[in-house]
């Protein structure tokens, strides 16, 4: 099929290309929020093609994947179809609620019967009201990064995007507590900086801004052990990607990482005292470490597998697209 989608989440888009699809990502000269284009930090094959919208009006699309409300009238405008009424459409829904409502929270796109809304975890599913509008799961899926865990590094690693915009959703006002653990490895976007903002000292925080994927993996499998403590978003793809590389887990039992993370894989707990006294045990503790790890290991490959993924989808594009 030719799949339309914008380049909006470079994980879950990264999964999702390495399909056996062809790929139409707009991309724009100033490469903006619509039109970013093909990734700078992430591996995509060479079927995510970058398209601009002028070619976009005469090119054959065959399902259009749409992940913000105003991607609606945009693909309207560039393709001059409209999706959903003029071809099929799927709108993925990536994120919880955070219109101050829950649980009471409406979808922008409730009660239409021109899309279907696939939800990246159950969690979005059961928090979002959509109304009539149809809906589907399709768990997360992930690239199995190339690198395995050493922890050779007495040292906790996050990765957070724009810890300081997103601060208690992203648990950014925790850190200083586990930083008295062991120093800590902030890697994500908008992190430069961090250390002064939470008044740490420079060698109990390191931030690593927008390092590529592939070089990312590689820094976190040293590390001791990883430290989620995400408050309210759906399910962080560097979590998985943390626990198949084998990192023990260090979370807050919050939204989707309650069912995510096994017991036996680190520790999941909503009381932060909880997880300060794990965090403490795996630096202390390689071996224990260690073991956490292997069971974080095998709980994401066996449900967060691509091919599970890629096949997940291929099933729900030929219902939509075929009937």
């Amino acid at each position: 099929m030719n799949i339309l989608l914008w380049h909006v989440h470079g994980s879950w888009t990264t999964s999702f290309v390495h399909g056996k699809h062809r790929y139409l990502v707009p991309a724009t000269p100033d490469r903006g929020p619509y039109g970013l284009g093909r990734a700078r930090t992430y591996t995509w094959p060479e079927s995510a093609t970058e398209v601009s919208p002028e070619q976009l009006r005469g090119a054959e699309v065959d399902v259009v994947i749409l992940q913000r409300p105003e991607e609606l009238d945009l693909a309207t405008e560039w393709l001059g179809r409209r999706p959903g009424r003029d071809l099929p459409a799927i709108y993925v829904e990536h994120n919880t609620p955070k219109d101050g409502d829950v649980p009471h929270s409406r979808h922008p796109m409730a009660d239409r019967d021109d899309l279907l809304i696939a939800h990246v975890t159950a969690f979005n599913e059961l928090f979002w009201d959509t109304g009539a509008t149809r809906t589907t799961v399709v768990d997360h899926g992930i690239v199995p990064p190339a690198v395995e865990y050493t922890g050779e590094l007495d040292r906790l690693a996050v990765v957070i995007n724009e810890p300081v915009r997103r601060w208690r959703v992203t648990g950014t006002d925790l850190l200083p507590r586990f930083a008295e653990i062991a120093p800590l490895d902030v890697f994500g976007m908008k992190v430069a900086g961090l250390a002064d903002h939470l008044g740490l000292p420079a060698d109990r925080l390191i931030s690593h801004d927008d390092v590529p994927q592939h070089r990312m993996h590689a820094e976190l499998a040293r590390r001791r052990a990883y430290l989620h403590l995400c408050r309210w978003t759906s399910l962080g793809l560097s979590l998985i990607e943390a626990m198949s590389i084998g990192m023990p887990v260090v979370a807050l039992a919050t939204t989707e990482a309650a069912m995510a993370v096994p017991p036996d894989a680190g520790a999941l707990s909503t009381r932060v005292d909880t997880l300060l006294a794990a965090a403490g045990r795996f630096v202390a503790q390689p071996q224990q470490a260690r073991r956490a790890g292997l069971a974080a290991r095998a709980a994401a490959r066996e449900r967060y597998g691509l091919d599970r993924f890629l096949a997940d989808w291929d099933r729900l594009l030929e219902e939509e697209v075929c009937g």
